[in-house]
């Protein structure tokens, strides 16, 4: 009887077992990947890759390897390297334009800026990865727009806001494209420096790039301080 009872005991230790081997199996199988899930995990690695290593010193090999695809599969969807780094630069430039679009929301001209050094500051901050992307030279920069493109872009956001205070002061308003590209030009070189030392904080790195642009140098305030609503 107890021998009974041991070998079914041990019968459905078997099956228990079995059970537990199949769902192993089914746990450790790589899950499929539809076609668009695989093309946001290339361009993940590849913008990490890109970021870290630069263009010249990311490959093929290493995306697929790091994606647990081969090779073809990355050129199946961007035709090579320079397609994924073109895809990659395309949506940091428009994160960016989007950011600095929507942060230049009216106020007074000096808390305009101050949005507009914030915006920038901000994707610096949140896409760390993406603003070294963008500040390197790539030998696809005149397929996907260089850095210095994309500030053209952004101080055309900014223009306009000048061109009318340079009008209500009874400055030449067709000035206003040149000191559009200087100031963004400023905020940007600033926030290059900015992403490797962090410091001070950002709303103090914010404060004196307005301070020298709207002051001057001639005018500077020794404690800036910021009028907008945001202060951090």
């Amino acid at each position: 009887m107890s021998a009974v009872g041991s070998d079914s005991s041990t019968g459905g230790g078997v099956k228990g077992a079995g059970r537990s081997a199949a769902g192993s199996v089914r746990r450790g199988r790589r899950v499929r990947m539809t076609g668009a899930e695989r093309r946001e995990q290339l361009l993940d690695i590849g913008r990490a890759l890109f970021a870290e290593r630069g263009f010249e010193g990311t490959s093929v090999e290493e995306i697929a390897h790091q994606a647990g695809v081969s090779k073809p599969v990355v050129y199946e969807h961007f035709g090579g390297k320079e397609g994924l780094y073109a895809v990659v630069v395309d949506r940091e430039m428009r994160v960016l334009l989007d950011m600095v679009t929507s942060a230049l929301t009216g106020g007074h001209p000096r808390e305009l800026l101050e949005q507009a050094a914030f915006a920038l500051l901000d994707y610096i901050e949140q896409s760390t990865d993406g603003f070294r992307i963008l500040v390197r030279d790539s030998p696809v920069a005149q397929s996907t727009g260089t850095f210095a493109s994309l500030i053209s872009d952004i101080a055309t956001q900014v223009e306009d806001i000048l061109g009318l205070e340079f009008k209500q002061r009874g400055f030449d308003s067709k000035l206003a494209p040149m000191y559009a590209q200087a100031l963004v030009g400023m905020v940007a070189l600033t926030g290059q420096w900015w992403l490797d030392v962090r410091r001070p904080k950002k709303a103090d790195v914010a404060a004196h790039l307005v301070n020298l642009a709207w002051n001057g140098l001639s005018g500077l305030e020794p404690r800036p301080r910021l009028i907008g609503h945001r202060k951090a």
